[in-house]
C-alpha cells in the first residue's frame, strides 16, 4: 500500500475553558448560580464572600501576591495555555461572546493581570427613590402539613376502636391530593378482611361516614355530587336556601352541570332569583377540598432585575440579594511571594481560576442588565398600561439592538426573573408574536389575550360572547384576528366556551 500526505483545510469551532465558563454561568437560573458560587467558595480557597456593610478595597495582586501593580507589570509572565474544547455552538455566537466587551475573557488570562479582584456580583443600586421594602426579596421554601397527616390526626383524635380505625386509615390512604375517595369500596373491604375477615360492608360505610365528617368538609367524598352535599350539611342551618340546594344537588345535579336552568326552574317550581340565590350558594363550595392543605413546598421567585420608576423615567438594576459578594482573599494571595515557586503553584492556579470566575460573573451582570434594560425599552408601554400595552418583540429584535447573537439573548432570558410594579415576570414572557392591524401595523398576542379577557369579563352572563363574536368585536377594533385563533387564545387562559360560561343574573 502507497502511503502518502495530504493537506486538508477546514474550519472547527474551538472555546478555551474560560469562554465554556462564561456561556454557562450566562445560562444558569438565580438559584443556580448561586449553588455555582457555592461550590466555587468551597473549592477555591483564594475567593471568599465579603460580609454585608464590610468596606472592600482596590487592592491588585500580582502572580507574586504583591501589592504594587507597578511590580506586577514589570514582571508578568504568561500562564501556560489551556488546550482548546471542542463544543457544539454556533460560529456567530462564539465570535459575540468574545467580544461581549472590551474586556472579554481572554484566550488565557496571566495569573498577575491588572485586573480587579475585587469584584461585587452586583451592580451598584441606583440613587432612586424607591422604598427599600419594596426590594427587599426572600426566598425559600415552607413545609406544610400533608392531607393525609391531618386526617390522621383528626383520626387519632376521635374515639374509635382498634378496628374502626384499622378502616379509617385504609381510607385516609385512599383520599387523593383533591380530597375524594379514590378506591371503591369494594376493594377497600376486600384488603381490609385480609386483615380482619370478620369487617363488613356496613361497618366499613359507617367509618366511612366518620372520616366524611373531618376537616376539610366534603373529604373523602367518592364523587363531586357528594362532596358539595357534604360541604351543604356542614354549613349552619339558618343559610339562606340551604335545603333547597341540598334537594337542587341530590335531585337536578346533571341539569346544573349541563346549565339547564329552565329545567330546573320548572322542577323546582323557582323564578329566576331564586334559582339565582341557590346557585351562588353552591359556587361558593370548593370542587376540591383537598386543595386547602397541601404538602407542597412552596417555592419563592428571586427576581433577577428589579425595575422601578424615578422621576418620570423606568429604572433597571440587577437585584443585590440574586447573589453574595464576591472577592480575591487577600490574605492568601499574599502568601504566594512568601513561598518557593514549587509551593507556590497551587495557589497561583487558584488565584487565577478566581480571577476568571470573577470575570465570567461579571460578564453574566453586565449581559443580563444590558438585555434587561433594552426590555424595559421596548415594553413602557407594558409597564404604564398593563398587558394591553404589550408590544409584540422577538429575540431577533434585541439581538439587533445589541448586537447580540439571538442564542445568547435567548440564554439570557431563558429562568430570569424581572420585578415590575405590576409583577414579577420571566423574561421571556416579554416576548410574544404579532397579529396584523387593519391599518397595517402590528399587536401582540399578550394585548390580544388581555383584550379577549376583558370582553369576556364584561359580557352579559345570561349571553356570554362566542369566539366568532370576539373576533368580529376585535375586526372592528382594527385588529384581523381568526375564529380559531380567538379559540387558542380563550383556551390557553384556562377560559371555558361559551356554552359553559352561560348562567343567571
Amino acid at each position: 500500500m502507497k502511503q502518502s500526505l495530504q493537506l486538508r483545510l477546514g474550519q472547527q469551532l474551538t472555546m478555551t475553558p474560560q469562554l465554556q465558563q462564561a456561556i454557562r454561568m450566562l445560562q444558569l437560573s438565580t438559584l443556580e448560580l448561586q449553588l455555582e458560587i457555592q461550590q466555587a467558595l468551597d473549592s477555591n480557597l483564594m475567593l471568599e464572600e465579603a460580609e454585608e456593610g464590610e468596606a472592600l478595597d482596590e487592592q491588585l495582586f500580582d502572580e507574586d501576591g504583591n501589592g504594587d501593580e507597578s511590580d506586577a507589570n514589570s514582571q508578568r509572565q504568561e500562564a501556560p495555555p489551556e488546550p482548546a474544547t471542542e463544543t457544539a455552538i454556533g460560529e456567530g455566537e462564539v465570535d459575540e461572546l468574545r467580544r461581549l466587551d472590551s474586556d472579554a475573557i481572554p484566550d488565557e488570562l496571566p495569573v498577575d493581570s491588572a485586573w480587579d479582584d475585587i469584584y461585587e456580583s452586583h451592580l451598584p443600586a441606583s440613587s432612586g427613590s424607591g422604598d427599600e421594602g419594596e426590594r427587599d426579596f426572600e426566598h425559600g421554601d415552607t413545609s406544610g402539613e400533608s392531607l393525609r397527616e391531618h386526617l390522621l390526626w383528626q383520626m387519632q383524635m376521635s374515639q374509635l376502636s382498634d378496628t374502626d380505625r384499622l378502616i379509617a386509615e385504609a381510607i385516609i390512604d385512599s383520599v387523593d391530593d383533591d380530597g375524594f375517595l379514590s378506591t371503591p369500596l369494594e376493594e377497600l373491604l376486600e384488603g381490609l378482611q385480609q386483615d380482619d375477615p370478620e369487617i363488613e360492608l356496613d361497618e366499613l360505610v359507617a367509618v366511612l361516614h366518620t372520616v366524611q365528617h373531618f376537616d376539610p368538609a366534603g373529604v373523602a367524598a367518592r364523587d363531586l355530587r357528594e362532596s358539595l352535599l357534604l360541604q351543604l350539611r356542614a354549613l349552619p342551618a339558618e343559610t339562606p336556601g340551604l335545603e333547597q340546594a341540598q334537594q337542587l344537588i341530590q335531585q337536578h345535579f346533571d341539569l346544573l352541570a349541563g346549565r339547564d336552568y329552565t329545567q330546573i326552574k320548572r322542577g323546582m317550581k323557582l323564578d329566576d332569583a331564586g334559582l339565582t340565590q341557590l346557585t351562588r350558594l353552591i359556587q361558593g363550595l370548593n370542587p376540591r377540598p383537598g386543595g386547602q392543605i397541601s404538602n407542597s413546598r412552596i417555592e419563592y421567585i428571586v427576581p433577577d432585575v428589579i425595575v422601578h420608576r424615578h422621576k418620570g423615567s423606568w429604572r433597571v438594576e440587577l437585584n443585590p440579594d440574586a447573589a453574595p459578594r464576591l472577592r480575591i482573599n487577600h490574605h492568601y494571595a499574599s502568601l504566594i511571594r512568601q513561598m518557593n515557586s514549587d509551593d507556590s503553584t497551587t495557589l497561583k492556579n487558584h488565584l487565577q481560576e478566581a480571577r476568571w470566575f470573577l470575570k465570567s460573573l461579571q460578564s453574566r451582570n453586565e449581559t443580563l442588565l444590558r438585555v434587561a434594560t433594552s426590555i424595559v425599552e421596548h415594553q413602557r408601554d407594558f409597564l404604564e398600561q398593563g398587558e394591553v400595552g404589550m408590544k409584540p418583540m422577538i429575540l431577533h429584535d434585541i439581538a439587533d439592538e445589541l448586537g447580540m447573537h439571538e442564542s445568547t439573548i435567548s440564554r439570557t432570558t431563558t429562568r430570569k426573573y424581572m420585578h415590575t410594579p405590576r409583577g414579577i415576570f420571566e423574561l421571556k414572557y416579554f416576548f410574544s408574536s404579532h397579529v396584523g392591524t387593519a391599518s397595517g401595523g402590528e399587536c401582540s398576542s399578550t394585548a390580544i389575550r388581555a383584550m379577549i379577557k376583558t370582553l369576556i369579563a364584561d359580557e352579559s352572563p345570561s349571553k356570554p360572547l362566542s369566539d366568532n363574536k370576539i373576533a368580529s368585536i376585535l375586526s372592528d377594533q382594527g385588529i384581523n384576528i381568526a375564529r380559531r385563533t380567538v379559540a387558542k387564545y380563550r383556551e390557553a387562559m384556562a377560559i371555558a366556551p361559551s356554552s359553559e360560561r352561560k348562567r343567571l343574573v
